[in-house]
């Protein structure tokens, strides 16, 4: 069974943002030679998140404020002593961050049909970031047949 790996690069805006993969999903399907099989979508990071849902504008800010309302960037968090405890010059306060990604997925796997993209009508691969502004890296990868 073949099985092709992909990287996606996406750099991020300050803050919780939103982005709409599942163009470069599509494109890497079609890219393949397998018409029936999985794709594996994962983040390889610890505050952002993976999320199949609907990409309408109104729904995503909707999805921000629920997010803040959970972990709340105000709140009191034992992560954010960064005197106590050994980190880079450059690190940030974020357990706010880390809960949201907790309550969310690194992943997904969605099936490929006939050479594509199985998700409904609706359905789009939507990537969190929850701690920007960042470079960040999205593993994909196809195996079938």
């Amino acid at each position: 069974m073949p099985i092709y790996n992909k990287l996606i690069e996406i750099r991020t805006q300050p803050g919780i943002n939103i982005h709409n993969i599942t163009s470069h999903i599509k494109d890497f399907i079609a890219a393949s030679t397998i018409q029936n099989g999985q794709v594996l979508v994962f983040s390889r990071h610890t505050t952002t998140a993976l999320v199949i849902n609907e990409d309408e504008v109104r729904l995503l800010e909707d999805i921000k404020v629920f997010l803040r309302k959970l972990a709340p960037e105000s709140d009191r968090y034992l992560h954010n002593d960064l005197h106590l405890r050994v980190v880079p010059e450059d690190e940030p306060i974020n357990a706010h961050s880390h809960l949201m990604a907790m309550m969310l997925t690194t992943s997904e796997v969605i099936p490929i049909m006939d050479g594509k993209l199985g998700l409904g009508t609706w359905q789009s691969v939507l990537f969190f970031e929850l701690d920007g502004p960042r470079q960040r890296t999205v593993c994909l990868q196809i195996s079938g047949n």
